[in-house]
């Protein structure tokens, strides 16, 4: 059997993977990187368009990124991370769509106000004090906030028509938002990897890898039509492949993945293209999260565009399956089991009994009560203008006996293979996620790119907020490239 060897092998064909090899591919142009994909095209998991909410997540909507203290008092510090995280993504496209690298912004990022909404009077005091904690960082600059109906129905008509009078709401609204098509963005980048000679194999299954004795890895798969076998080795792997990172970082065997385990979370949208509804809705409008639900299921309804074409999504609905993708196994849940993880995971199902009754009653909710919960956003939703459409599968990392709902970067500890567990807030953070793994992975070499990641993102290792001019230029500058509102 004919062994490949390359410097980078990137198993799984989703946004982290494009924009490490993007980056990659930049600083160090003479290093062999091949890509492989198990599907029979890139971006067919959660980085497409469908699979995900398309949220540009800043943190201007969420909620659960600015919890209220036991004295009622507002952190913003998680906001402004996100925040500050998403600027660095925002750069890195700015400046590959200056060097030809992806196309027209429009194919991939929208400007699309980011909105919350809340009903209580509970809800609308800690929407004020989130507003008015936010409205003096610089990166939420241009905040507004109302419990105006007027206001609101100018914002968002669709929320305020036949809405209930004498109930207490408002709103906080940011213009300067986006609906990202992560889809169309993957599928560039790789394409451009491609044109360079990057060798991007989909149809091919990673089936193990083994560390050899002078440091590299060598990764054995099977082309899933024909099942022809084949062996790449490669100096470092990164295992960017969705719920599948942690089967196959257990399958490596490093001892940095003991203890971890995945929990799979499913999803619906309710779906509608009606020229009549989505001209009267041009906004992502978040809410409060349902007691004991995961901060992915936060409702949230919203202008997509995809393709060039705009329509509106509510949701999402939690669905149940063992599996960690769309297209994994129903054994999944199962396989990922091991005496290093299974004290944990047990201790998770014996904590969470508010998420899995969360759970049981999504589960329960026909086509009629998902489209009652849309009233709550949307009063004057009809049945028969929206249909079910089929979201992402996430697989939400367990650690230490607890469920988390974030990102984590797991690598070993000599550097050579790291992969990415985790969901939201991912792909709007790809780009900051990815640098921090370079920075480990990498340490040696780091110095050295710094001058060409600072012409890629120029505030690289700076922070926005704490300047406001400088926070004020970026954005507008990023803005200005992408063609977005500033």
């Amino acid at each position: 059997m004919v062994t490949e060897s390359v410097d980078v092998l990137l198993i799984g064909g989703g946004i982290m993977s494009a924009t490490l090899g993007t980056l990659l591919h930049e600083l160090q142009p003479d290093w062999k990187i091949a890509v492989v994909e198990r599907l029979s095209d890139v971006a067919q998991e959660s980085s497409n368009a469908w699979n995900n909410a398309g949220t540009g997540h800043a943190a201007l909507c969420e909620l659960n990124y600015t919890p209220a203290g036991p004295d009622g008092s507002i952190d913003p510090s998680k906001a402004i991370s996100i925040n500050e995280q998403f600027q660095q993504s925002r750069q890195l496209w700015s400046s590959l769509v200056e060097r030809g690298v992806l196309d027209a912004p429009t194919t991939f990022i929208n400007s699309t106000p980011h909105m919350t909404f809340v009903r209580g009077e509970k809800d609308v005091a800690f929407l004020k004090a989130r507003y008015e904690v936010l409205k003096e960082q610089p990166l939420f600059a241009g905040i507004e906030y109302s419990e105006d109906s007027r206001v609101i129905n100018q914002w968002a008509p669709l929320l305020m028509q036949k809405r209930r009078k004498g109930e207490p709401f408002a709103a906080t609204r940011v213009p300067a938002g986006t609906d990202v098509d992560f889809g169309a963005l993957t599928r560039q980048l790789f394409d451009h990897l491609q044109e360079d000679g990057v060798q991007v194999a989909t149809n091919t299954e990673v089936k193990n890898l083994t560390k050899q004795a002078d440091g590299t890895w060598l990764v054995s798969y099977r082309r899933t039509i024909g099942r022809a076998p084949g062996r790449i080795r490669a100096k470092f792997v990164f295992v960017g492949a969705g719920g599948w990172a942690l089967k196959l970082l257990q399958k490596s065997g490093i001892d940095e993945i003991k203890g971890f385990g995945c929990f799979p979370i499913g999803g619906q949208w309710l779906h509608t293209n009606d020229p009549a509804l989505v001209a009267q809705h041009q906004a992502k409008v978040y809410s409060q999260a349902s007691v004991g639900a995961p901060p992915m299921s936060v409702p949230h309804l919203d202008t997509r565009m995809v393709d060039g074409q705009a329509s509106l999504l509510f949701g999402p609905f939690a669905t149940f399956s063992p599996k960690f993708l769309k297209t994994g196994s129903m054994w999944d849940i199962v396989t990922q089991v091991r005496p290093s993880n299974l004290g944990s995971m047990l201790k998770v199902a014996a904590t969470n009994f508010d998420l899995i009754r969360y759970l049981v009653g999504e589960l329960a909710k026909n086509h009629r009560r998902k489209v009652d919960s849309l009233r709550t956003f949307m009063p004057s939703a009809k049945d028969e203008d929206w249909s079910l459409l089929q979201a992402g599968q996430r697989a939400q990392v367990m650690k230490d006996g607890k469920l988390q709902f974030g990102t984590e970067v797991v690598a070993a500890g000599d550097g050579t293979i790291a992969g990415l567990l985790g969901a939201s807030p991912g792909a709007s953070t790809a780009v900051p996620i990815m640098l921090g793994l370079l920075a480990s992975c990498f340490p040696d070499s780091i110095a050295a790119w710094e001058p060409k990641l600072r012409e890629l993102i120029p505030t690289y290792g700076e922070k926005l907020n704490p300047q406001p001019a400088l926070a004020a230029e970026t954005m507008a500058e990023t803005a200005s490239a992408l063609q977005l509102t500033a």
